[in-house]
This record gives structure tokens, C-alpha cells and sequence, in this order.
């Protein structure tokens, strides 16, 4: 295994020819010679986050939707937060930035859950539908072939509401040659 990609971002290349993947920037959850586990940040669904899970309208902007987390099982909601003190539930990744263990919705009598201060501590959080997922040595390979920079990742990366941007954004504050391909352009033939 090359050096582990967790707690940062993995943002694709122009030569990553994979349509699930295209100019996205993936944070990473998890990586190690099990495989590798991460979010795409740049693929918000229409469904608001509220509705989805009424338990996190407390910690979640009224504007936030759902996003794609990526192409591995779909169904599976990720919550992944900010959170300033310790937070039952909160495994960090970095930066003060986590997944975040969702309750369940039925209590044990079979009633809704109610907030009442469940996410004291949590100061922002966004809600993923599926993953993105590698086996092992499989983003070690996709990595060494060129398919994707890594780079730090920063809090605001992860709860932004310009999704579009994100990819030149995270590229063009990179040092060196890295900051030019966030002037890459959608279609070379149009250049």
C-alpha cells in the first residue's frame, strides 16, 4: 500500500475516463490495506436533507440537500460532521471533521426520535446516499497511474454550497502544476 489518502481529498484528473467520477473531489473516510472508502462532495441530489432525516434538521442549513456519495450502495446514508467537542457516535477523520453514527429513526416503542439536544457539539453535518469504494490496492493503482491528485482537505471543503466550483477551487489553490488544471477545459475539441 502507498501512503493512506484518509482525512484528505482526492480530486480527478483529466485522464480519469470513469463518468461516475468526472471533475469530482472525493473526501476520504477511510483508507488501509483493506481498501479505501470516501464521499463525492460535488454531487448534490434535489432531495432536502430535512426531509430525509428529520433528526438532523437541528444541524443541517435549510437549503442542504443529500448528496451522492458515489456509486456504491446507494441506499446507505453516510453523515459526516464538524464537531467541536466530543460528540457520542463521532469517529474523526480530520481537522475536527468525522462520520457521524446515525440514530435510528424508531425508538424501541416504536416512536419517531425526537432531537432534544441528541447533536449538542455537532456545528455542521451533511448527509451522503452511498459511497465510493476501492479494494485493496485498487486506489493505490488508480493513484500511481495518474487518475487522481491528492490533496489536503479543509472543513469548509467538505459543507460548501458551490458544488460546481469545488473541483477548479480545491485545484487552484494547490501549489505548482496541479493549480493549472483547474483551467482544464470540459472538452479539448472546444479549445
Amino acid at each position: 500500500m502507498t501512503r493512506s489518502t484518509r482525512g484528505q481529498l482526492l480530486v480527478a484528473t483529466p485522464v480519469l475516463h470513469d463518468p461516475n467520477f468526472d471533475r469530482t473531489v472525493v473526501a476520504m473516510l477511510e483508507h488501509n490495506a483493506d481498501g479505501a472508502l470516501g464521499v463525492v462532495l460535488t454531487r448534490p441530489s434535489e432531495t432536502p436533507t430535512r426531509l430525509a432525516v428529520p433528526q438532523l434538521s437541528s444541524i443541517v442549513r435549510d437549503d442542504d440537500v443529500v448528496h451522492i456519495g458515489g456509486p456504491v450502495a446507494p441506499e446507505a446514508a453516510i453523515a459526516v460532521a464538524e464537531c467541536g467537542i466530543d460528540v457520542d457516535g463521532f469517529l474523526e477523520v480530520a481537522h475536527g471533521v468525522g462520520t457521524l453514527d446515525l440514530p435510528s429513526s424508531i425508538d424501541e416503542h416504536g416512536d419517531p426520535i425526537a432531537d432534544s439536544g441528541l447533536f449538542a457539539g455537532v456545528k455542521r453535518c451533511r448527509l451522503f446516499a452511498g459511497y465510493s469504494g476501492w479494494g485493496p490496492g485498487q486506489l493505490d493503482s488508480e493513484v500511481s497511474a495518474g487518475a487522481w491528485f491528492v490533496v489536503e482537505m479543509l472543513p469548509d471543503d467538505l459543507f460548501g454550497s458551490d458544488h460546481e466550483k469545488l473541483w477548479p477551487r480545491v485545484l487552484r489553490r494547490q501549489p505548482g502544476d496541479i493549480a493549472w488544471f483547474a483551467n482544464y477545459p470540459d472538452d479539448l475539441d472546444s479549445n
